[in-house]
């Protein structure tokens, strides 16, 4: 059996130690926002919080999860409130097929959670690999430096704020983290 929270609910599976964390999160618990695109991590749309880290699912085994925090893309905001980045996305029409968003904002995500106000380099580092076929990658630099200068409070807002997925009636929870 392994344990982990997932997107701040705590979990538990008996399967294949090797089974990739992506398809356990996709197939088990029914979270469809984190695509497969490469399946050897060098694209990135598999991209999820690893106790706060971003990384790539699609080769990290269950078995690696053990006692850790995962954030999926279904964790990092709701349609009614959305995550900062998520607005941001939508404010500088960021998503073209949207096949790789999950990944870039993960990717995103982690990047501002460990520096609120990134150079261009330090996005640029923080990004590559996040391929986007449909070449939306200044659209992405903008939005992530729009929140950085505006959004740093908002994110520090969202932080304080908890969300609970309960995985067996797939009900979000929104609460005060205290």
């Amino acid at each position: 059996m392994i344990n982990f929270q997932l997107n701040n609910s705590p979990v538990e599976v008996d399967i294949d130690p090797d089974t990739p964390l992506l398809w356990v999160v996709r197939d088990h618990f029914k979270l469809k926002g984190s695509k497969f695109g490469c399946g050897m991590g060098l694209c990135g749309a598999c991209t999820m919080h690893l106790n706060g880290e971003a990384v790539r699912t699609c080769t990290l085994p269950i078995s690696a999860v053990q006692g850790a925090v995962i954030t999926s893309i279904e964790g990092l905001g709701t349609p009614d409130n959305l995550h900062p980045l998520q607005q941001a996305w939508v404010e500088h029409s960021v998503p073209q097929c949207g096949y790789c968003q999950s990944g870039q904002l993960m990717s995103a995500s982690a990047l501002l959670a460990k520096n609120p106000n990134p150079s261009d380099d330090d996005i640029v580092t923080a990004m590559n690999g996040n391929i986007c076929r449909c070449g939306t990658y200044s659209k992405i630099k903008s939005a992530i430096k729009s929140v950085s200068k505006s959004g740093a409070a908002a994110m520090r807002n969202k932080e304080s704020m908890v969300e609970t997925f309960d995985p067996a009636t797939a009900n979000l929870k929104r609460e005060a983290n205290s």
